[in-house]
């Protein structure tokens, strides 16, 4: 079964306009009591604490745990009886984040200040909870006053659980007359099993990830066995296809086909559920996505019913994603729906102000302007810098070995590029001071830096895989769409040092996820290297990430064999003492670019992309670019000429 397309709600919700109902019922046997039980989730918060964009360096009304709050006080308010969960990836993955990795002496982390001051219940591990190892971990955990829970992950070699699997909460809770129940519920967590790939770095030989449906069918009748009444799953993981191939990554349609599971808490992919033409429910049970960075708060109310001796059954749901922000109708720009709570913002307070001023550090210079607004359609300067940058610590760090004697190419992706983190999610730093927010600005996540020595087929075929990010365009065509929606910009690599064309004409060799489905496509014509067709059976060196070389996005070429280096630093700060080296930056984004669209004459696409693009259609000249409407979700249309 193919699985929903997930799309952001914000616009209904804001119409004040229901969620989809979905609706079981059940015999009685007598006068039945009923309970109402409002639900309340967050997902991917990701440490943002506050409104605020720190790469930036302005408010944002899209972003924060603290406008959530403002959410979560109106939701308690209007329903007597009501639980409040998060569901994975709230430690890590902001500037903030990772400022209090490196506060001496660390303070308690402000994430888990905040939840316990808003009361959480209970809440599961994500996969970036790890980015900065166990122990880092565990001492933050050490302060949560609610239970944290993760079934499918347990040491190495052992049956034992690193976290315990499920919390029972035992709660007394009225029904509609005023009367009060127990009420055992039963909450259970998962996480994707690739997450011990991802972090080898940190969990190789301490940890162990088993699949997430399995797990469920052994846990959940242990669970029901203990005599709970409701059964809640923590999926830290995208709703998928449902098809359960074992070990899948996005798994919340088949974890919600387990028997003894009530309700599903998504996340995992930033995406938002439910959406306006489909069901607010998987498998007939309710299901929410309160999208990422404190985006949307997702609501699930469940009626309860109880007659005579059986137990209480889901009688009726209803699920809703509520944004905290809207969209201006004649602007595109985001408006906040709701303010923030002064109380959690406080918490963040003395944080906020040394990491804006650590940010305000000046590094370096540059003297043209770097930013990702095309960077799915042309050469970035902005990759161009971070890809020059991890040449240039290869270069040196194997100067004088046979290694070094390789032909040097540099792999990169834009992590900024719109999607679905809206029109306000790109890079834009201007001519002048290059400070430390615009260093993490450039490189948002702890990746090391990782060398792999590869062909040039395997260069093709990385390639290859990057280029599933477009729609295929049959020459003649008028205002195609251009980019897959479903496919993240970050797993569009683009390698410097390699000059290819993109011939969209083609199908794509690869599917989003990164499976083969044509092998006798081919959409990279013209690769050459240093001005000379590649030798796909010549060597060269390719430096990527640990996250590619962990398995991210199932790029072809990192399964031909290990690494042959890996630095003990991160990308960022390797970009960083590259721009205080260099001093001056100087990458003329109107160069000739080394990769670009292959000509298909007569034939036009339809880039989205942030109204801010349309200063810089300069350096894309040659696409005859033309600037087209502003959609109601803030990005504009342009039209390309192929």
């Amino acid at each position: 079964m193919g699985g929903p397309k997930i799309r952001d709600e914000a616009a209904i919700v804001a119409l004040g306009l229901p969620s989809e109902m979905a609706v079981s019922t059940m015999p009685l046997t007598g006068p039945p009591v009923t309970l109402c039980l409002r639900v309340l989730a967050t997902s991917d918060l990701h440490a943002h604490i506050l409104p605020w964009d720190y790469h930036a360096d302005r408010p944002s009304d899209t972003r924060g745990l603290s406008r959530v709050a403002g959410l979560i006080e109106i939701a308690r308010a209007k329903a007597g009886n009501v639980l409040l969960l998060d569901n994975g990836d709230f430690l890590h993955g902001s500037p903030l984040g990772d400022f209090v990795v490196q506060a001496v002496p660390r303070p308690d982390h402000p994430m888990i200040t905040a939840m316990n001051r808003l009361g959480y219940d209970a809440a599961t591990l994500g996969n970036h909870e790890f980015s900065h190892g166990i122990d880092l971990l565990c001492q933050s955990l050490g302060a949560a006053q609610f239970p944290v829970v993760s079934a499918n992950l347990r040491h190495h070699g052992e049956e034992r659980f690193f976290l315990p699997p499920y919390a029972i909460l035992d709660r007394k809770m009225a029904d509609t007359s005023g009367t009060p129940h127990p009420l055992r519920i039963g909450v259970i967590g998962f996480l994707p099993p690739q997450t011990v790939i991802w972090e080898r770095a940190h969990l190789q030989g301490r940890l162990e990830a088993q699949d997430i449906v399995n797990t469920a069918k052994a846990l959940v009748p242990e669970l029901r066995a203990q005599g709970v009444d409701l059964v809640i799953a923590l999926s830290h993981s995208g709703i998928g296809t449902g098809d359960d191939s074992g070990g899948d990554e996005n798994a919340s349609l088949a974890l919600a086909a387990v028997e003894g599971i009530d309700a599903v808490i998504a996340g995992h992919t930033h995406e938002v559920f439910p959406i306006t033409s489909g069901a607010a429910a998987l498998h007939g049970r309710p299901a929410v996505m309160p999208g990422f960075f404190g985006s949307h708060l997702g609501v699930i109310d469940l009626t309860l019913e109880k007659s005579g001796a059986a137990g209480w059954q889901v009688v009726a749901h209803r699920a809703e994603a509520r944004p905290i922000a809207g969209r201006d109708a004649v602007s595109g720009q985001a408006v906040a729906l709701v303010g923030g709570q002064p109380e959690i913002e406080d918490l963040a307070a003395p944080l906020h102000a040394a990491l804006k001023a650590q940010g305000d550090r000046v590094v370096g210079q540059t003297l043209f302007p770097l930013h990702s607004y095309l960077a799915l359609v042309t050469e970035s300067s902005a990759l161009r810098l971070v890809a020059e940058a991890q040449a240039d610590h290869l270069r040196l760090s194997l100067q004088g070995t046979a290694l070094g004697d390789l032909p040097l190419v540099s792999a990169v992706a834009p992590f900024k590029a719109g999607g679905r983190g809206g029109p306000e999610n790109y890079t834009d730093i201007p001519v002048g001071s290059v400070t430390e927010r615009h260093v993490a600005d450039l490189y948002l996540h702890p990746n090391r830096l990782v060398a792999l020595r590869v062909t040039g087929q395997d260069l093709a075929d990385w390639l290859e895989r990057s280029a599933s990010l477009f729609h295929q365009i049959a020459p003649g065509a008028r205002d195609a769409e251009l980019v897959d929606p479903d496919f993240p910009s970050f797993n569009f690599d683009m390698i410097y040092g390699l000059g290819y064309q993109i011939d969209l004409s083609q199908p794509a060799r690869y599917e989003a996820k990164g499976r083969l489905v044509n092998p006798a496509a081919r959409r990279i014509v013209g690769l050459c290297h240093q001005g000379k067709p590649v030798d796909l059976q010549a060597s060269f060196l390719l430096a990527t990430n640990s996250y590619r070389v962990s398995g991210g996005a199932g790029f072809p070429a990192c399964t031909s064999g290990p690494p042959v280096y890996s630095s003990a630093r991160s990308i960022s700060e390797i970009l960083r003492g590259y721009v205080a080296r260099k001093g001056s930056i100087r990458i003329n984004p109107m160069a000739p670019p080394q990769w670009k669209l292959a000509a298909l004459h007569g034939t036009s696409a339809i880039l989205r992309a942030a109204p801010a693009a349309a200063r810089h259609l300069a350096e894309v000249a040659a696409l005859h670019p033309e600037p087209l409407d502003l959609q109601a979700d803030g990005y504009q249309r342009f039209r390309l000429h192929l």
